[in-house]
C-alpha cells in the first residue's frame, strides 16, 4: 500500500509535543509491514535546515498557488533516514526557514499551514507518488482533503483520506475573509470550513476527510460532549459514523531501560529492584533530594498547563507533604503561576520538593527510571504517552481515568491487583488525593506486591505494532469502500 503521511511536527527532526513522538513511530511502524511503501511530508524548518546531521537533496522546486498569491516550494529529500519511510521536507524561508523559536503562534500561522498543505498535494504530483492512503494531522493539515476533494480529485481519483485529531482544543479558527484571500477554494467549499461567519480549519478536515480518527478510543467518544469537543462536538455528532480512536504506542527502543543512554544504571523487569534503586539514588543527588531508598518519589513529567491537572496536585501539594513521609519532583515548563507555585513549595520543603523548571529529555528520563510513583491527574488527555513511558520504566502511574489514561491505565484495587495503575473517576482534588494515598499505601505496607505490579508495567506491549495494524486496517476500509 502506497502511504502519504503530512504533519506540521515530526521527531526527532522537529517536536513540540506527542505529535512530533507520533510522527517518528508511525510511519517507521507501518514501513515495516510487507508491501507497505511510506512517506512523511514536513515543513523545512529553521532547525532542520541549518542541522547539519541532515543529508538532503533538493528533488522539485515549483509555485504554489494560494489565493493571489504564487509562492515558492522547494522539495528535499532525507537521505540518510535509517529506515525505508521516505522524508520530505517542503522549503519556504518566508514561510518556515526565516523563523526561529518555537514552531507555532505566529499571526500567520493559518496561512502558513494552508500553504503547506496545498504544497504537500502538489509535492505528490511532483515526485510522482500518487498513494493509496493520505494520512494527515491535526489542524495544520486538515485542509489537506479540502483540497483534495475540490480541487485535486482528478489527480488523485482513488486516493481516500485519513484526518487525525491528536488535540481538538486547537483548530486552525481564522476571520470569515479568509477563505476568499488565502485559500482559493472554490464556493462550494466554503460551508465545510464555515462556523459562525468564521473559517474552522479543522471543521473542513472533519467534513471532507473519508475517516476521522483521534489517539485513544476514550477520546473519541468523549469527544461527543461539549466538555471535551472546545464546540466540536455538533459537527462530530454530524459525522460519527466515520469518526474512531486508535490507541497510541511509544518508541520501545528509545524509552528502553535496558539501552538508554541517559541512565547511570540499566535493568529489566528481572533486575528492577537493584537497578531501580541505583537510578533512584543518583536521581534524588541530582535534584538535591536527600538520598532516601525508603522514601516514595513522586514524580511529573509535564508541560506546565491547566489540563494537565496541576490545579488539583496545588491544591492538594502541602497536605499531601505534611500527612505523608514522600519526595515530589517536577520537570516542565509553561505557565507562570504554576512555575511560581512550585518553586515557592520548593522553597517551603527543601528536603522534600524539587522544582525543576526547564526542558530536559536526558532528565526525563532519568525521572521515569528514578521515580516510584508517576502523577498525571490530567482534565483532559486525548492519549497521553507519559504514563506509558512511566510504566516502560517501572513508575507505577497515578491518573485520572479519561481519554487514553483510561485506555491504558486499568485500575488496581487496593491490593494491587488486576489492573496496572491507580485511578480516579471525578475530576476533584480529593479522589486525586485519594488514589495518591492509596498507591502510597500499597508502596509502604506491602512493597512486595509494590514491585509485582512495577514488574507487571514493565512486561506490557506499549509498542506501535498494534496501533499501526489497526491504522492499516482502517487504510483498508477505506480504500475498499
Amino acid at each position: 500500500m502506497k502511504i502519504a503521511i503530512m504533519a506540521s511536527e515530526g521527531a526527532p527532526y522537529v517536536k513540540s509535543g506527542g505529535l512530533g513522538d507520533v510522527m517518528e513511530a508511525l510511519p517507521s511502524a507501518l514501513s515495516r509491514i510487507e508491501g507497505n511503501e511510506v512517506v512523511l511530508l514536513l515543513p523545512y524548518y529553521q532547525k532542520i535546515l541549518k542541522n547539519e546531521a541532515y543529508e538532503v537533496e533538493q528533488v522539485a522546486c515549483f509555485d504554489v498557488a494560494l489565493g493571489w498569491r504564487q509562492q515558492y516550494a522547494g522539495v528535499y529529500r532525507l537521505k540518510n533516514r535509517s529506515d525505508s519511510v521516505q522524508v520530505y521536507f517542503i522549503d519556504n524561508l518566508y514561510y518556515f526557514g526565516d523563523r526561529g523559536g518555537a514552531i507555532y503562534g505566529d499571526p500567520d500561522d493559518g496561512e502558513r499551514f494552508a500553504y503547506f498543505s496545498k504544497a504537500c498535494l502538489d509535492t505528490l504530483l511532483h515526485i510522482d507518488f500518487i498513494p493509496d492512503v493520505i494520512q494527515c494531522n491535526d489542524w495544520q493539515t486538515s485542509l489537506v482533503p479540502v483540497y483534495l476533494k475540490s480541487l485535486y480529485a482528478p489527480h488523485f481519483p482513488r486516493t481516500k483520506c485519513m484526518f487525525t485529531i491528536h488535540n481538538i482544543e486547537y483548530q486552525g479558527w481564522a476571520d470569515g475573509y479568509f477563505f476568499d484571500d488565502v485559500l482559493g477554494l472554490p464556493e462550494s467549499s466554503r460551508e465545510r470550513l464555515d462556523m459562525g461567519g468564521s473559517v474552522n480549519c479543522m471543521k473542513g478536515g472533519i467534513e471532507t476527510a473519508d475517516l476521522v480518527t483521534t489517539v485513544s478510543e476514550s477520546y473519541a467518544r468523549e469527544l461527543m460532549y461539549p466538555y471535551y469537543a472546545h464546540g466540536m462536538d455538533s459537527v462530530l455528532a454530524g459525522n460519527a459514523g466515520k469518526l474512531t480512536g486508535i490507541t497510541n504506542g511509544i518508541d520501545v527502543n528509545t524509552f528502553n531501560p535496558e539501552t538508554d543512554p541517559a541512565l547511570r544504571a540499566h535493568y529489566n523487569a528481572q533486575t528492577l529492584t537493584k537497578g531501580k534503586a541505583s537510578c533512584k539514588k543518583r536521581l534524588q543527588q541530582e535534584v538535591g533530594l536527600p538520598q532516601r531508598a525508603d522514601v516514595p518519589l513522586l514524580v511529573m513529567v509535564t508541560r506546565l498547563a491547566g489540563h494537565k491537572g496541576l490545579d488539583l496536585l496545588c491544591y492538594i501539594a502541602r497536605r499531601l507533604l505534611l500527612e505523608e513521609d514522600c519526595q515530589l519532583l517536577i520537570l516542565g515548563t509553561g505557565e507562570q503561576h504554576f512555575q511560581d507555585f512550585f518553586l515557592f513549595l520548593q522553597q517551603e520543603f527543601p528536603d522534600r520538593v524539587s522544582a525543576k523548571i526547564t526542558f530536559d529529555l536526558a532528565l526525563a528520563s532519568r525521572i521515569y527510571a528514578g521515580g516510584d510513583i508517576y502523577l498525571m491527574p490530567s482534565k483532559s488527555e486525548p492519549c497521553g504517552l507519559s504514563q506509558m513511558n512511566a510504566m516502560r520504566y517501572g513508575t507505577i502511574p497515578v491518573v485520572h481515568a479519561t481519554g487514553g489514561l483510561k485506555d491504558t491505565v486499568p485500575p488496581v484495587d487496593a491490593e494491587g491487583e488486576g489492573g496496572l495503575g491507580f485511578t480516579f473517576q471525578s475530576y476533584n482534588a480529593d479522589d486525586f488525593l485519594g488514589a495518591l494515598k492509596r498507591c502510597l499505601h500499597l508502596y509502604k505496607d506491602d512493597p512486595a506486591k509494590f514491585r509485582a505490579l512495577q514488574r507487571k508495567c514493565m512486561r506490557q506491549d506499549f509498542s506501535w505494532d498494534k496501533p499501526a495494524g489497526k491504522y492499516m486496517e482502517l487504510f483498508q476500509k477505506m480504500i475498499n469502500s
